[in-house]
């Protein structure tokens, strides 16, 4: 399978850059999976789609401020700083710049020593394993004086970094966020449970993998990323109910698909409590296990991400949204509008 065939024209302008104001005055897209039909809609009004019995699941990792600006020790060389993943204790896997000024033994100091780190190897793709020292919690110095790691589409400079999470972010360990959930406001949340739709959250660490270019020319030869996931009982029992009694499972992002879809195929369909790594790769051909629907936001030209909408809701019915969403305007990436498919 090319990924040719998942390739469509975007206009650089309708890539949003800011967010909007209110979180439920985003467009909405609903998209029926079955017919191609289109509804345009306000996120605002997406319970009316929703039904009791449903399940709403959302993912409640929490975006670290993984972006450092550190100086070497020796030198005074500036040095932009990363974080991907914690390895053990407190050594990380990294991306640096300028990588080739950071080597085994390389010592770096951040916020006049607040933060230090030391280089004690390599990672894929080029990456640099750091170990940190500090005084106090890692947490708390590294919200004083990390940044937000925006993706690289977006310019513009954030001014509320929380408008960069969702309101029911708990879990530290993202670097980058599960998109499809910013539209969500506590008080929307409260209508929908108040409708008879249950809400749940699992956990999956977003990895900076998801923002990977795939660089093959056949779908079936890309190396998928992998990320951390959590489900717990509570979850996986009521997952399980909703299924026996009929009601549909509705996912809120491709990150909670993922985990869903892997947890599923792991059980005959069933759901799990546990923990582990997931680096599913999700395309047309795939048979959903664990999902009937999804939330989630417009994605780039020839990513696994429209891959993964594609197997839910078939590669022509997406592609023609996508037509559809490019002359009305809608807004893409992360800070744009919604799509539903049910």
């Amino acid at each position: 399978m090319k990924v040719d065939i998942f390739d469509f024209h975007l206009p650089e302008e309708l890539i949003a850059q800011v967010p909007l104001k209110n979180r439920t005055d985003s467009r909405l897209m609903v998209v029926n999976k079955e017919t191609g039909d289109i509804k345009h809609e306000v996120f605002k009004n997406i319970s009316e789609y929703l039904r009791e019995g449903d399940c709403l699941v959302l993912n409640d990792t929490k975006v670290l401020p993984a972006r450092l600006f550190g100086v070497k020790n020796d030198t005074g060389a500036k040095i932009e700083v990363l974080l991907l993943k914690q390895t053990e204790g407190d050594r990380w896997e990294t991306l640096v710049k300028p990588a080739k000024r950071v080597k085994e033994g390389t010592e770096i100091e951040f916020g006049d020593g607040l933060l230090k780190a030391v280089c004690t190897g390599t990672s894929d793709h080029g990456g640099r394993v750091l170990e940190f020292t500090y005084e106090g919690i890692f947490y708390e110095v590294l919200d004083q004086l990390g940044e937000m790691p925006l993706p690289p589409y977006i310019k513009e400079q954030l001014e509320d970094r929380d408008r960069y999470q969702t309101v029911y972010a708990r879990e530290p360990g993202s670097a980058a966020a599960p998109t499809a959930g910013l539209h969500f406001t506590e008080e929307l949340l409260e209508e929908i449970k108040a409708k008879g739709v249950h809400v749940t959250f699992i956990t999956l660490h977003v990895g900076l993998g998801t923002f990977r270019p795939v660089s093959v020319d056949n779908v079936e030869g890309h190396d998928m990323h992998s990320e951390f996931y959590i489900m717990t009982e509570g979850t996986a029992e009521l997952l399980n109910e909703v299924r026996r009694n009929g009601g549909r499972i509705i996912t809120v992002g491709t990150t909670s698909t993922r985990t869903l879809e892997t947890i599923a195929s792991a059980n005959d369909g069933k759901f799990k409590a546990g923990s582990g790594w997931t680096s599913i790769f999700i395309y047309p051909g795939y048979e959903f296990k664990g999902i009937d629907g999804m939330i989630t936001n417009f994605h780039l030209p020839k990513s696994t991400l429209i891959m993964l909408v594609s197997a839910l809701a078939g590669r022509e019915n997406i592609l023609r949204a996508y037509q559809t969403a490019v002359e009305e305007r809608y807004r893409f990436f992360s800070f744009g509008d919604a799509m539903f498919i049910i």
